[in-house]
């Protein structure tokens, strides 16, 4: 008997096939403009809001906060409801909960209101953050997984800066301050939020949740459709299919599956990142930053509008770089290499303001977009895109939620006290501060979280069964100096 070789694809294969990848990724990326953008025009709403309804700081806070107390809650119920529904259209009930959500925020005649809206729009925050890149990482080949994931990350990054460009547009008029057009600020997300609707009535669901729901069939013809040729997509719906029935029985233990002693070392490895991308203190900063740069710093207006640009901009051009560097470095190296220039430059901010009252502005903005830079494309880059691919398949629904609720959980927390911790520490103290979770965050990062790179999704929850999941085994002085630690499989390592 003559055994074939194997069909390699041709060159139009190739490009058919990751022109499908791209645009799934797209699309469900309009999701993390959503929240960039819903979390991030809040920076130059707020100073309205409380001329226009004269609330104080901890008004400030809970107002700016509830939309991370309605994601924890989001992102709770997201996995269920992604579990018994599909990746696909739980997406698209969370693009509803947007549209409803802004337009509610727009309406708001008072503080309180306004409260109750933003915890609304949580929720659609919080299961985007959860679902979104599942779903990407779910359909995306192993050797562009991280790339199209972090497309969730630019997207965020987009959604941000588009804040900021919309904050700048509403301050060119007289008495910024005094205005109430932070209501079509708000209200304009309403659009994308009605594209990633209708986008995800035409996009497909994931092989793997349609393989878990036993519908092989259907999961066979989205990966012919996603991978370049037929062999590809019956090799890849096989080896989903075996992990799937070694799974079967171990998915009926629901919420106690989280238990298991084998998949633990990936739940303190992703929960602890989910918790530091917050608590490095990059978001709380965006949310902020005007009134960081404003009443604590000293700038004036224009600068103060200008500057929510510029970390804008330098967060959305340097999540784009940790995009392309993901890939090729690794995950695990980039963060051991930028958590460090993100630890000294968010130090030497804070010890700007010990060290005086009233430090050079543009050395104190120039310390902070340094930071803002390092940040984006290590710990923000990786972040959520470990999110989406460390869990196994039968724990996967419910570890993404909780990964989501540690970040949001820390951001709710970070949220909620800063301008109370500025307020009684002084700005300084305050960042040196954060400048030490960044710390803490290399030292986590060096002992829990294994490399990732070129290991398709099945290969990471098999490390976790065979025990070579961990970073550093065995004898750990001997491994100083190694961050490129792989996990071992039987698939070898790009």
């Amino acid at each position: 008997m003559v055994i074939s070789p194997p069909e390699k694809p041709t060159r139009d294969e190739k490009q058919s096939a990751g022109r499908n990848v791209a645009i799934v990724a797209l699309f469900a990326a309009l999701g993390g403009m959503l929240y960039g953008y819903d979390t991030g025009i809040i920076s130059g709403a707020l100073p309205k809001m409380s001329a226009q309804w004269g609330i104080d700081h901890t008004r400030q806070e809970i107002v700016t906060a509830a939309i991370l107390a309605g994601a924890v809650i989001g992102a709770l119920v997201g996995g269920s409801l992604s579990k018994r529904l599909g990746r696909r259209k739980t997406i698209f009930i969370i693009a509803c909960v947007f549209a409803v959500g802004v337009v509610a925020c727009a309406l708001a005649v008072d503080a309180w209101m306004m409260t109750f809206c933003r915890l609304f729009l949580g929720l659609a925050v919080g299961a985007c953050s959860q679902i979104v890149p599942t779903y990407i990482a779910e359909l995306a080949p192993p050797q562009r997984r991280g790339a199209m994931v972090t497309f969730f990350n630019i997207a965020i990054g987009v959604g941000i800066f588009l804040a900021n460009l919309v904050s700048v547009v509403a301050a060119a008029g007289d008495s910024p301050e005094a205005s109430s057009n932070w209501r079509w600020m708000i209200g304009i997300a309403v659009f994308p939020a009605l594209v990633l609707a209708a986008a995800m009535l035409q996009l497909p669901e994931t092989p793997r949740w349609l393989i878990e729901n036993g519908t092989v069939g259907k999961a066979r013809v989205v990966l012919r459709w996603m991978r370049p040729n037929r062999t590809a997509a019956v090799e890849e719906t096989l080896q989903i299919w075996a992990i799937s029935q070694q799974e079967d029985k171990e998915s009926r233990g629901g919420w106690a599956n989280l238990t298991q002693r084998w998949a633990r070392p990936a739940l303190i490895a992703g929960l602890g990142i989910a918790a530091f991308t917050q608590l490095s203190g990059l978001e709380m900063m965006i949310y902020y930053s005007h009134t960081i740069l404003g009443t604590a710093a000293g700038f004036d207006a224009g600068l103060v509008v200008w500057s929510g640009l510029g970390i804008a901009a330098v967060y959305l051009i340097f999540t784009a770089v940790g995009e392309r560097l993901v890939d090729v470095v690794g995950r695990r190296r980039l963060m051991l290499t930028l958590i460090p220039g993100s630890t000294v430059f968010l130090f030497g901010f804070g010890l700007m303001f010990v060290l005086t009252d009233h430090p050079n502005r543009y050395l104190t903005l120039a310390l902070m977009l340094a930071y803002m830079a390092c940040n984006a494309a290590g710990l923000q880059a990786v972040g959520w895109l470990l999110g989406s691919e460390l869990y196994p398949l039968s724990i996967r629904d419910r570890a993404t939620s909780l990964h989501a609720v540690a970040l949001w959980g820390s951001n709710l927390v970070l949220t909620l006290t800063a301008l109370s911790t500025i307020d009684g520490l002084g700005l300084g103290p305050a960042f040196v501060m954060y400048a030490g979770f960044n710390l803490l965050s290399f030292v986590f990062v060096y002992f829990a979280v294994p490399e990732t790179k070129g290991h398709s999704l099945e290969d990471i929850e098999q490390s976790l069964r065979d025990g070579t999941f961990l970073p550093l085994r065995g004898n750990i002085a001997s491994r100083i100096g190694l961050p490129d630690n792989r996990i071992t499989t039987g698939a070898a390592a790009d």
